[in-house]
């Protein structure tokens, strides 16, 4: 009954899953807070063991097709040269972003090598992952040769992990990239998540700054902890009046198996647009062309 078509461009591809007895309090905490989130959305646990790369690339092949999917970005995997094996025998339905550390010796080289060998499309990275602030001159090289080439960087700010998770970091905001993004505006900045809890902050940036985009993709449930009433109805109206059609982004963060790809949260955003009026050319652009054009797919 889906009349518009759909880039799901914020998927997470498993890579492996950790098991074994909590090693402290705090990892039964982030435990219980998963099963927890599993329950909330009747989601089934992580498959126990990983079957392998290749099971795990049909499986999405089968639900890019059983969901009318017209193309999967995949943000992560175990390290950049895994990614582009994966994407390499299915480009016209694949894509992948390089993800290794911004503090990496060789952090440029190896993006050059992973867009320009590989394939990958551009840079993502977890902004209380990065060591120094985004200004700081070991950086320059790496922003400017986005920018040369128009290359997004995906970088998550906000909440990282689950219960028990980071909560604290110089580079938590999405403010904290505010120099860059008005420096670099060839580079696109795309914020998943609706900035994890830095909304207010995401917003402003996006005000301030063109090249700001914002992904809306995951549960979102991070709208549980803040001090004032938020939905996922709210969150898409506020970004459309905010950023506007050509600066929004759909996602899932998608990533193990059973579950798969996460249509419900699909069918959230979908009734969301519905609600505010957004017309149809402009979800088109939403739920795919934004995707296409941004990370040229």
């Amino acid at each position: 009954m889906r009349d518009i078509p759909v880039v799901d461009a914020h998927v997470h591809f498993p890579s492996g899953f950790r098991s074994g007895a909590p090693r402290s309090p705090r990892d039964e905490f982030s435990r219980e807070q998963y099963r927890w989130m599993l329950r909330a959305w009747d989601f089934p646990p992580p498959e126990a063991e990983h079957p392998g790369d290749e099971v795990i690339v049909e499986r999405w092949v089968a639900e890019v097709a059983r969901h009318g999917l017209e193309r999967v970005l995949f943000v992560t995997h175990r390290d950049n040269r895994a990614l582009e094996a994966v994407v390499a025998g299915h480009r016209d339905i694949f894509a992948g972003l390089a993800h290794h550390s911004l503090d990496a010796p060789d952090a440029l080289e190896e993006l050059q090598r992973a867009v320009e060998e590989g394939g990958l499309k551009g840079y993502k990275t977890f902004g209380p992952r990065v060591q120094h602030p985004f200004e700081d001159p070991r950086y320059r090289k790496i922003w400017t040769y986005m920018a040369d080439h128009k290359l997004p960087l995906l970088i998550h700010f906000g909440i990282l992990g689950g219960g028990g998770g980071v909560s604290h970091h110089p580079r938590i905001s999405p403010l904290s990239i505010h120099d860059v993004a008005r420096e670099f505006m060839d580079m696109p900045i795309v914020v998943p998540h609706f900035g994890a809890g830095y909304w207010q902050e995401l917003l402003h940036l996006g005000w301030s700054t063109p090249n700001v985009i914002v992904d809306t993709s995951g549960s979102n449930q991070w709208v549980r902890w803040m001090p004032y009433p938020l939905d996922i109805d709210q969150l898409i109206r506020k970004a459309y009046e905010t950023f506007g059609p050509e600066r929004m982004i759909f996602g899932t963060d998608s990533s193990w198996f059973p579950r798969g790809f996460a249509l419900r949260y699909l069918e959230d955003q979908i009734r969301a647009c519905q609600l505010i009026r957004m017309p149809e050319s402009d979800q088109r652009k939403f739920f795919a062309d934004n995707a296409k054009r941004i990370y040229r797919l």
